[in-house]
């Protein structure tokens, strides 16, 4: 999946750092981002800026990824480069970068977000000693927000249940997802929203994998589960368009690296009914 890096090392602790020679800077204008005008997926080099935007801009640090660092800055303009969407990064190559892109929007769009203080009004400040923004007026403190959700595939007699979301792709399939509400966990959020959006119950959920989402500032949780009764599906008429049962055979899905839904679609077409898949869940 596109946060799976490895050998590279992703290090997204906080410290007070000002840019120089080498680093990278990711540019935000009105919700889109700075890229190079080239295929690969590239950002500028803080050597590359003109000198007046380094002396009239603000860079935040925000992340490494090995021995890369990378700051936050907004409006820049340069030869070169064009401000793209979020999602032209989809798809897109090298991977490291593209994460980096991703993470990058997202914590520029918090920030964007905690300007002004949300009890008060006053502006608010950078903490020196953590990724934090505190009120100096009444104190409140602001840490980045991460929204937790389920992603559901319920397995029964050899087919799979997927969707697709009003609204949304009618390219892809989708699996039941939903972000969790104040005071469940997320294994009551993966039962809640299968049953809210196809009226079926489930059992035996199995937890396969995580992944963090910036496009929705979210920490996807993905689970397998098994049909609980019937398998009459009546769908959420306002979030989904349609959902079905499917056969691994009818999945055309392929591994893309990228998503989560992806992954574990890809997964049940597979490996379904051989060892491997028992395997995953030992």
């Amino acid at each position: 999946m596109i946060h799976e890096l490895e050998p590279r090392h992703f290090n997204n602790s906080y410290r007070l750092a000002e840019p120089k020679e080498g680093d990278m800077v990711i540019s935000m204008h009105d919700g889109r981002i700075l890229l190079a005008k080239q295929d690969d997926v590239s950002f500028p080099c803080y050597e590359e800026l003109p000198e007046e935007y380094c002396d009239s801009h603000t860079f935040t640090y925000l992340f490494s990824i090995d021995d890369m660092r990378f700051f936050l800055c907004r409006d820049l303009e340069m030869d070169g480069y064009h401000y793209d969407a979020m999602q032209s990064l989809r798809g897109a190559a090298p991977q490291h970068m593209v994460y980096a892109g991703l993470v990058g929007m997202q914590l520029g769009r918090w920030y964007d977000a905690h300007k002004y203080c949300g009890r008060c009004g006053a502006l608010m400040e950078h903490d020196e000693k953590e990724r934090m923004m505190y009120c100096p007026a009444c104190g409140q403190m602001e840490y980045p927000k991460i929204c937790p959700c389920a992603i559901v595939g319920v397995i029964h007699d050899g087919k799979i249940l997927v969707s697709q979301y009003r609204g949304g792709f009618t390219n892809h399939y989708a699996l039941i997802a939903g972000f969790a509400e104040i005071g469940e966990t997320i294994e009551d959020t993966a039962r809640r929203e299968v049953f809210e959006e196809t009226h079926v119950h489930i059992r035996n959920l199995r937890y396969y994998k995580c992944q963090p989402w910036p496009f929705s500032e979210s920490l996807l949780f993905g689970f397998y589960a098994e049909l609980d009764g019937s398998d009459e599906i009546t769908i959420q008429e306002d979030e989904l368009s349609m959902a079905k049962w499917v056969t691994p055979e009818e999945i055309y899905e392929t591994p893309d690296n990228f998503a989560l839904t992806n992954e574990m679609l890809c997964k049940f077409k597979a490996n379904y009914g051989k060892p491997e898949w028992e395997e995953m869940f030992r």
